[in-house]
């Protein structure tokens, strides 16, 4: 059955694309082709990249049901991609550009440096969720050759320094945390490392409001969490930071963690509940753990309609991360596509650049010198400036957003071990 709600949405994102296809230049009636790098195996990221790869599908599919762009339909090209080796990575992407795909879109590269340099050999626009600082730092420092690469998102680095904002809203929101210690459990490869950093930096300098409790490394893959729960009630922090981001491991913390856990502590899973295995594999063990993601799919009306357009074409437990931000980057594409050729990637790369686009996971702007992104409230106080850094909870069995206040749809509950 389709509620109101998810008419309007369709029929909102159909007409706007049909008056584009009208108004807009026409150009040839072969297909566009969108390149998305998907991940169909292997120990990590298969739940993110099928996510992104349903938001891209149902974005198509609706772009095309209303006209396609100035006619030419929009088609997928899916190939495999090995992320734990670049060469993996290389051929992927060398398979779409020699197949002449119009753009490139990926969730993430975990070793994203081969993609970005494959992607600039013959300038194709790619458009990826990477949220890397060093892929940033890259395209800073060489913006002609990058010029046609942008994230969609932020760097990892507002993982760390958005928790300590976070836990200072929260205090003034009426949370009172039972000590100023946070305990940090650290995953060794270099995105966890970097989150680390920053989020050790931001406790430095609250000015002593939050204090270092202990950092504690963990090898993936985690085969037992007993000794590291231990460590935790040992510490008996205020905060617990899981900084991990493989769902199924985390999930494992959570039932474990509920079996002996700190009372009173806040515990905080980073990124990886959004991956739809973490509330299959945890359960009601999952309850009252919270999490945060730099990008993510809003509540507000534009989102929830998006939501339930979602599930009822994919059922089951919808990831609240890259299901929207694929959806959203391939209407950017076809937005840019409606009044540029597709094949001018140097025009496209120009028009994406110059594009405000307000999608289920805010608003995208790239004007800047990484290409990137923008944080609200991190990097700016306009709730419509930019991507909320959406803290979510888990409340009755599902994800609720808690913050920031213009997007959330539930207020912190005390978890059971609260």
């Amino acid at each position: 059955m389709i509620t109101l709600d998810r008419r309007r949405f369709l029929m909102t994102s159909a007409a706007t694309l049909a008056a584009a296809a009208i108004t807009a230049p026409a150009f040839a009636a072969d297909p566009i082709l969108i390149g998305v790098p998907t991940a169909q195996s292997g120990p990590v990221g298969v739940a993110d990249q099928q996510d992104w790869l349903n938001g891209v599908t149902m974005a198509v599919e609706e772009i095309n049901a209303a006209g396609g762009v100035n006619g030419r339909m929009l088609e997928t090209r899916v190939v495999d991609i090995d992320l734990l080796t670049p060469e993996g990575t290389v051929a992927a992407y060398q398979n779409l550009t020699e197949q002449g795909v119009h753009a490139l879109a990926q969730s993430f590269a975990i070793i994203p440096q081969p993609a970005m340099d494959v992607a600039a050999v013959t300038g194709t626009p790619y458009l990826n969720g990477n949220t890397s600082q060093a892929t940033l730092d890259l395209i800073k420092s060489d913006p002609a050759k990058y010029r046609n690469i942008f994230h969609i998102d932020v760097a990892e680095t507002w993982y760390g320094a958005g928790l300590i904002r976070y836990l200072q809203d929260a205090k003034a929101g009426g949370w009172v945390p039972k000590n100023n210690r946070v305990h940090i459990v650290q995953e060794q490869i270099g995105y966890t490392q970097v989150i680390s950093k920053a989020t050790q930096d931001a406790i430095a300098a609250s000015g002593g409001a939050w204090e270092l409790g202990a950092v504690t490394d963990i090898q993936f893959p985690v085969q037992d969490w007993s000794p590291i729960i231990q460590a935790l009630k040992e510490q008996d922090a205020g905060v617990i930071m899981i900084d991990h981001w493989v769902a199924a491991e985390l999930a494992s913390f959570a039932t474990t963690y509920v079996l002996d856990p700190v009372p009173g502590s806040l515990v905080y899973l980073q990124y990886g509940p959004s991956q739809p295995e973490f509330l299959d594999l945890a359960g009601d063990a999952a309850e009252g753990f919270i999490w945060g993601s730099v990008i993510g799919t809003y509540a507000d009306e534009k989102g929830a309609a998006f939501r339930e357009a979602y599930q009822a074409k994919f059922p089951g437990t919808m990831g609240m991360v890259y299901t929207g931000s694929g959806y959203d980057t391939v209407h950017i594409l076809a937005t840019v596509w409606a009044s540029v050729d597709p094949s001018d990637f140097d025009g496209v790369g120009k028009a994406i650049k110059a594009i405000r686009h307000r999608g289920v996971c805010g608003t995208y702007t790239f004007d800047n010198d990484t290409n990137s992104g923008t944080s609200y409230p991190n990097m700016t106080d306009d709730p419509e400036g930019g991507q909320a850094h959406l803290i979510f909870q888990v409340q009755d069995g599902a994800h609720k957003i808690i913050s920031p206040a213009a997007f959330a749809e539930s207020t912190l509950r005390p978890a059971p071990w609260m």
